[in-house]
């Protein structure tokens, strides 16, 4: 378990800080967590995903349409405590500055969401990364949308605050990085190995390949659906990957920690 450390309290938002700080490290489905985005931030998660309906003018947080509720929002749940920690932080999620990704996976109309997202986003614009005028600032939180992605109306947006989710089929685009600056896909669509003995050396330089080819463009990669095995997250970690995703947070930082582990 990573160490604990100071709690601090701003504006009732508790979180432990001055974890080290794992920019590899991506909470999937983050919001099922008990605190969520906290108990990622508490591990050192440089990432969180979370999943997104449109529900009147309202943006609610959760896997399944049963789950919502009008208390468990995108500002409540990550935009609002984000915010409050950076202030705090002076400008940054950690103390020590870094990538931090909010990964929005849109389950409605990808259209008519982003339409009500991007007038949420703006309201965090001194703390989202954006493109204005053709220049990019990087700034403490990137947003970057995977799901239903309304390619079009992100691409046109001026000022834009998030990027796009693209896939292996993107590889080679011409999109600028800060469009298109997350390269995702399915792990058992392009892999076969689990974890269980060695990983074949064909799909070994599959894999170098497929992080050498986005790297080349400015971009970082992320797999969906990877085993949690720490001989996979080895692999991961030793061909560049950038977001190593999980929905058991201690472990995967304690493994990046460089932590021992048993096999289980």
């Amino acid at each position: 378990m990573a160490a604990a450390a100071t709690t601090f309290a701003v504006n009732s938002f508790a979180y432990a800080d001055q974890p080290t700080p794992l920019r590899h490290a991506h909470a999937h489905n983050d919001y099922y967590h008990t605190r969520p985005l906290f108990d990622a931030l508490d591990q050192g998660f440089g990432s969180v995903e979370a999943d997104i309906f449109l529900v009147g003018d309202q943006l609610l947080v959760g896997h399944y349409q049963i789950e919502l509720s009008s208390k468990r929002s995108l500002e409540s749940l990550y935009l609002e405590p984000l915010k409050q920690r950076i202030e705090t932080n002076g400008g940054s999620v950690y103390e020590k500055p870094g990538r931090f990704v909010l990964l929005v996976d849109v389950k409605t109309d990808g259209e008519k969401t982003y339409a009500v997202l991007e007038k949420v986003l703006a309201k965090y614009d001194d703390i989202l990364s954006v493109t204005q005028d053709g220049k990019h600032e990087a700034k403490a939180v990137t947003v970057i949308i995977s799901g239903n992605r309304a390619k079009q109306e992100i691409a046109e947006s001026e000022p834009r605050y998030a990027g796009i989710d693209g896939r292996l089929s993107d590889l080679d685009s011409d999109a600028p990085a800060d469009l298109l600056p997350l390269i995702s896909d399915k792990w058992g669509s392009h892999f076969k190995w689990k974890g269980e003995g060695e990983m074949p050396a064909d799909q070994k330089a599959k894999l170098r390949e497929i992080v050498k080819k986005a790297h080349a463009k400015g971009r970082i990669v992320r797999f969906w659906a990877t085993p949690e095995h720490p001989k996979v997250w080895s692999e991961l970690n030793d061909a560049g990957v950038d977001l190593i995703g999980t929905d058991m947070l201690e472990r995967l930082a304690d493994f990046l920690n460089d932590k021992p582990l048993d096999s289980n």
